[in-house]
């Protein structure tokens, strides 16, 4: 049986929720599902399943409208906020048709830009964004000190 890819529905929060403790593992869950709610309902915000029934998600990716990305001469821009495919599912072209998705909603949301963020040591990651057309337009480094 094969993935379909979708909007995600309210039916999908505990499916996407696990895919999101995948991506962010030391996150509490707390923090992963208190605004699922609301991200369903905003229209500036997408949320796009890789999906074989409710119970069966493999991939998801979260995208929104910002209104800069980094690299992006155009404003508002798509951007890709979380993006993730179940290792055992990757090299399917499931995180593929996922952009593709998102992309599609962002220009059909008026935008022209898309744009998106990785860790530097994400190299799978970087790969990925590549292979999609992506390319790297800056590199930061976070600083902070405790006072």
């Amino acid at each position: 049986m094969s993935f379909t890819i979708r909007r995600a529905t309210h039916e999908d929060k505990w499916g996407w929720l696990q895919l999101r403790q995948r991506l962010w593992p030391d996150a509490p869950i707390e923090y992963l599902s208190f605004d699922l709610d609301d991200k369903l309902a905003d229209p500036d915000y997408a949320v796009f399943v890789a999906s074989r029934g409710v119970e069966d998600l493999g991939a998801f990716v979260e995208t929104g409208l910002r209104d800069h990305g980094e690299g992006c001469e155009t404003s508002p821009v798509g951007y890709i906020e979380a993006w993730y495919v179940a290792e055992h599912l990757r090299g399917q072209r499931l995180g593929r048709e996922l952009i593709l998705a998102a992309e599609g909603w962002a220009r059909e949301k008026g935008c022209r830009e898309m744009a998106s963020d990785t860790w530097l040591e994400n190299e799978a990651s970087i790969t990925a964004h590549l292979k999609l057309g992506y390319v790297e337009v800056e590199r930061l480094v976070h600083f902070a000190k405790r006072l």
